[in-house]
């Protein structure tokens, strides 16, 4: 990555291109920090603190939901946007002959892809304002308290704000993928999950210093840092893994040249998905929570029998193994389901076959299909069981570190994402690089 980044920085090209992602990056999190006119900033991150869901997104923001800022949605509509245009795209004949439909297709994919979070955005807005109704949010007298402002203005005025603060990562993050380096998205999630982590890490390190190293946490820390070093590698063992199944190409006379006789390999990976079903998975599984707090998180409500009885971390063992079970099976079903729609092995065996291609001891055409689909269902199979693992972890192995505060800065999907953007932008910067040079030899 380091000597990465020092061939890029040698190309003025590139080197633009990641000072445009820096200088994008730093208008986001300038937004981050903006606070918006009219909240009381205390009773936000009282809220926050107290719901799992909510704290979740407020991590990924890098704590801009907890501190009520300008940007405190952040960019999870646009992810939710992004995942329910890729399931209606399957689903749905009409999309599915638009996302075919090259350059103009996409276009207006993204176009409906972008009312879509607005729609998501405003429903955020409104359903995080109301689930945190019972604090006080307002301050009334912002203005002072002569021209004290109706509540119901003010909730129309933060929703309105909210709303424009996610359309505006939307843009930077777009702006990223077109001008900057690798995907925009991925990067603004990876910068909310950093800083999160960053602050946590830094008030153990200030703990430490203050209060000496075993009564500072000193040791805990230590033991966190080897732990999260295990987890990297595991991720990144994983994420390289791959089966390659080998083809061959039969020799083609035309003419007076001999074309073909080459082999070659098809990859497919074990985690193809990467942490989309993952993603998928803890969706669902915090949709009916999210439900429940549009109608109140205080004690005795549906949303706090919820937290305490049906997540990882609630009061009740069954509560804890329902929610733990019900996880495992999303994952499995979404990793699946994900798997269908980035390999097709009809299509991948019809191409081969009109190429003079085969797989050797495989006959070409639906036999060729048959062993594909099931090698893919083998591997995908391991890689579901990987991103099981990697949700159950928060909740067993990360636990015995006994840090709150460094335990739920490190969520799975978070890890999963942290490794992921860091290898895609690694990757993005050596293929940038190349071309750069096929370029050179070229002129």
């Amino acid at each position: 990555m380091i000597e990465t980044l020092k061939n890029a920085f040698r190309i003025k090209e590139i080197r633009n291109k990641i000072l445009m992602t820096i200088l994008l990056i730093v208008i986001y999190r300038l937004g981050c920090f903006i606070p918006v006119p009219g909240i009381a900033t205390g009773a936000f991150g009282e809220a926050v603190e107290g719901n799992t869901f909510f704290g979740i997104m407020s991590a990924i923001t890098g704590g801009a939901l907890s501190q009520g800022t300008l940007l405190a949605i952040g960019i999870s509509p646009y992810i939710n946007a992004q995942i329910i245009m890729q399931l209606l795209t399957v689903a749905v004949p009409g999309l599915e002959r638009l996302s075919k439909n090259g350059e103009e297709g996409k276009r207006k994919i993204t176009r409906i892809t972008r009312w879509v979070t607005f729609v998501i955005a405003i429903i955020n807005a409104v359903g995080i304002l109301f689930a945190f109704r019972n604090q006080e949010l307002f301050d009334t007298a912002m203005f002072g308290a002569a021209l004290a402002v109706p509540e119901w203005l003010l909730f129309i005025f933060v929703t309105i704000i909210f709303v424009a603060g996610s359309m505006l990562t939307m843009w930077i993050g777009e702006r990223i993928t077109e001008y900057g380096v690798s995907n925009g998205i991925s990067m603004l999630i990876f910068v909310g999950i950093i800083s999160t982590a960053g602050t946590s890490i830094l008030a153990t390190f200030s703990s430490v210093f203050t209060n000496g190293f075993e009564a500072g946490g000193g040791w805990t820390l230590i033991t966190f840092i080897l732990i999260l070093l295990l987890v990297f590698t595991f991720i990144v063992f994983v994420d390289g893994a791959e089966r390659r199944i080998k083809v061959q190409y039969a020799k083609q006379i035309k003419g007076n040249k001999m074309y073909g006789g080459q082999s070659t390999y098809i990859p497919i990976k074990v985690n193809a998905g990467g942490v989309l079903p993952m993603i998928f998975a803890f969706s669902l599984m915090s949709f009916l929570p999210m439900i429940f707090s549009f109608f109140g998180t205080g004690e005795g409500t549906a949303a706090d029998w919820w937290n305490k009885n049906m997540t990882a971390n609630g009061g009740t063992w069954w509560g804890s193994l329902i929610y733990l079970v019900s996880l495992t099976i999303l994952i499995f079903l979404f990793s699946f389901f994900y798997s269908q729609i980035q390999f097709n092995p009809a299509e991948i065996s019809k191409n081969v076959q009109q190429n003079g291609g085969f797989i050797p001891g495989i006959r070409p055409g639906r036999e060729t299909a048959d062993f594909l689909t099931k090698t893919v269902s083998r591997i995908t199979f391991w890689g579901a069981i990987f991103l099981a693992i990697m949700a159950l972890l928060p909740s067993t192995v990360f636990q015995l570190v006994g840090n709150q505060g460094l335990t739920s800065a490190y969520s799975a999907t978070g890890l999963l994402i942290v490794v992921s953007v860091a290898l895609e932008f690694d990757k993005s910067l050596q293929n940038q690089i190349m071309m750069r040079h096929y370029k050179g030899f070229l002129k």
